[in-house]
């Protein structure tokens, strides 16, 4: 019988502790690491991330348009990285936050989710702007196969607030109606459930209810302007479930992959010593 991702990610965030590692080849950080521009600086970066942190944190996350504004070449890159995080031992999390309705979805769904397709992942996250439900090949597809969804939620950006913080004609928020939607997805799953939320970091969460019974991950941590030390005060008793999301306070310390592992675990330290 397959594992469920809610049920794998559990068991990595206990072992590993509860850190995600983005993997974000953007044009600066390759010539701070005096790589080309290109497809191939992109694959020594981000080979070098999952050689040092694949066997160290519970997830790995690469920005999937970073590889894509390279095109063909890019993509062959990103097929390469999602098979040798997992090989290593990392859930991979492709952070692609797709989303459409229908047919169109399930094909994202199928690129993304099923063990068919080279580009499959653990998780991938997604956009519920165009309806949560319109999510549900997504939704179906990662669950039929072990696999999870992250749902924006509220996100770290500031633009985002204009959209999220929205309320509807029953009072609730758009972010409150998506965890709701979320929270459903989840009911009765054990150790957690496979589907997630996206909740900033950086984000007053007073009077918000982020007890879903599945994993938050947490973006704004470190370049953002968000510190370990905020998560416990945004998260509340919702805590135990939070996947913090760290790149660029990471990733600038490399190339020498020595250095990433000395990052990642003096972040990841601190995420173990959280308490409410």
């Amino acid at each position: 019988m397959v594992s469920t991702f809610g049920e794998r990610l559990h068991g990595a965030m206990r072992e590993r502790g509860a850190l995600c590692v983005g993997i974000d080849p953007h044009a600066s950080l390759l010539q701070q690491w005096g790589l080309p521009d290109d497809a191939s600086g992109v694959e020594r970066f981000s080979r070098t991330v999952v050689e040092a942190l694949a066997g160290e944190v519970a997830v790995l996350k690469p920005q999937s348009a970073f590889f894509e504004r390279h095109g063909s070449r890019g993509i062959a890159v990103l097929e390469r990285v999602i098979a040798e995080a997992r090989s290593a031992g990392a859930l991979v999390l492709m952070d692609a936050k797709r989303g459409d309705i229908g047919s169109t979805v399930q094909a994202y769904a199928d690129a993304y989710l099923n063990p068919s397709s080279p580009l499959c992942s653990d998780a991938v996250t997604a956009s519920p702007y165009l309806g949560f439900e319109s999510l549900r090949p997504l939704i179906d597809t990662a669950l039929a196969h072990g696999n999870g969804v992250f749902v924006l939620a509220r996100t770290s950006n500031p633009e985002g607030s204009e959209v999220q913080n929205a309320h509807g004609p029953d009072g609730r928020s758009v972010a409150d109606t998506v965890l709701d939607h979320v929270r459903a997805a989840n009911a009765g799953a054990a150790p957690m459930g496979s589907i997630g939320c996206v909740f900033g970091a950086t984000l007053d969460a007073e009077g918000v209810d982020l007890r879903i019974n599945g994993p938050l991950l947490a973006p704004g941590v470190g370049a953002q302007g968000a510190s370990v030390g905020d998560l416990a005060e945004v998260f509340g008793p919702a805590i135990p479930l939070v996947l913090p999301s760290v790149s660029r306070s990471i990733l600038g310390a490399g190339p020498d992959p020595a250095d990433l592992q000395k990052a990642a675990r003096s972040i990841n330290d601190e995420v173990s010593k959280l308490s409410i």
